[in-house]
């Protein structure tokens, strides 16, 4: 909602711009430099980025238009459950508490704990696929990036193109000036596209991947508070300071 909000202010910008310049709508409307552009620009992505990242990368999408709210106070609730348990029926009572849990990272090392693991193993296991989880998700926020620095470049070919196409005219002095204005369209279109779109695409996913990274940090603490034997309050207290932080990474503008 917020992203189609932000897209339509700045699109409205743009066009109010054009109009208040005396410029029409219909200026700005040009499929051929449309073409390029996203044609360009979506090609050259596909021929640097494995199919498995694209996938990824559209998957992060998809979350990062999922509201998420209290996703930390929820986190902070089950670990405080997942301590009652354990300390009424043991560790291996967190068995079926894993089966239900659909975060792999935190459905594995509840699995850990019911196995009987030492602590350092746990630990151990769990800070390298947290690690791993962080690099694959900023590398599909990176495909963005680089989406964002091809576009103003196919933007510029389009303008090329629409320039030889007017030097090819010039025996038609009266169709210079429209045909000179149409061919910086594309320049409009790379620029706009990259700025409006791809670029804060690919700062919202990494907002999204670094707020994941610190749940998935605290849900790591607090299984190894529980392996710990540490009591429900004590995991409370020591875990409050991921709520702070991530409080104000929410409210920071």
């Amino acid at each position: 909602m917020w992203v189609l909000l932000g897209l339509l202010l700045g699109v409205g910008a743009i066009v109010g711009a054009n109009q208040l310049e005396g410029g029409s709508v219909m200026q700005l409307v040009n499929l051929p430099a449309a073409l390029i552009v996203l044609g360009g620009t979506l090609g050259a992505v596909v021929v640097q980025t494995p199919p498995s990242l694209l996938r990824r990368t559209l998957g992060l999408l998809r979350r990062s238009s999922m509201p998420e709210e209290g996703r930390h106070e929820q986190g902070l609730d089950a670990l405080i459950h997942w301590c009652i348990t354990a300390r009424r029926k043991g560790l291996i009572a967190l068995e079926p508490e894993a089966a239900r849990v659909e975060d792999r990272f935190v459905r594995n090392g509840l699995q850990l704990l019911a196995d009987g693991k030492p602590v350092d193993a746990v630990r151990t296991t769990l800070e390298v696929e947290l690690v791993a989880q962080e690099q694959r998700d900023h590398q599909a926020a990176r495909v963005l990036e680089s989406m964002g620095g091809y576009a103003p470049t196919m933007g510029i070919i389009g303008a090329v193109l629409g320039l030889i196409q007017v030097m090819a005219q010039l025996d038609e002095p009266s169709r210079l000036g429209s045909g000179i204005a149409t061919a910086f369209v594309a320049t409009v279109y790379g620029i706009g596209l990259a700025n409006l779109l791809l670029l804060p695409l690919a700062a919202k996913l990494r907002q999204m991947i670094d707020a994941h990274n610190l749940y998935r940090e605290m849900m790591l603490e607090g299984l190894l508070l529980i392996a710990e034997g540490q009591g429900p309050k004590s995991i409370q207290l020591k875990l409050q300071g991921y709520l702070d932080v991530n409080d104000a990474t929410q409210t920071t503008p």
